[in-house]
This record gives structure tokens, C-alpha cells and sequence, in this order.
């Protein structure tokens, strides 16, 4: 029973530090928009009218979901 509890303590570490992550990152993109606006420069990760990605950026791909491995 001890190994079962530890080994659940473990995986709710990972998710919490998952979930930090992402509100890191979030956070950041946040406020790269915010001093592209500022700075009058394109917006990371907007796209042309036309719905191509802004030359000389790079896309910004959605993470990869979290695999269950169990």
C-alpha cells in the first residue's frame, strides 16, 4: 500500500508541475503580445489577412497532449 500512495504522489507532482508550465508559457506569450503591440511590431504567432503566417516568424504549434501511460 505504501508504494501505491507514494507512486500517486508522484503523478499529482508531475500534473502540478504540468499545469505550472503551462501557465508559465501562457504568461509569457501574454506578454510578448503585449510589448509587440506596444513596440508597433507584429504579434507572435498572428497571421497575414490572408490567413498565411507573418514572413520571418515562426508558427506556433499547439503542445502536444499529455500521453497516459498506464
Amino acid at each position: 500500500m505504501a508504494n501505491k500512495k507514494r507512486q500517486q504522489t508522484i503523478n499529482k507532482r508531475n500534473r502540478e508541475r504540468a499545469v505550472a508550465e503551462k501557465r508559465a508559457l501562457k504568461l509569457q506569450r501574454k506578454q510578448e503580445k503585449r510589448e509587440a503591440a506596444r513596440n508597433g511590431e507584429p504579434i507572435p504567432g498572428e497571421t497575414t489577412g490572408d490567413g498565411e503566417p507573418i514572413p520571418g516568424e515562426e508558427p506556433v504549434t499547439p503542445a502536444e497532449p499529455p500521453t497516459d501511460v498506464g
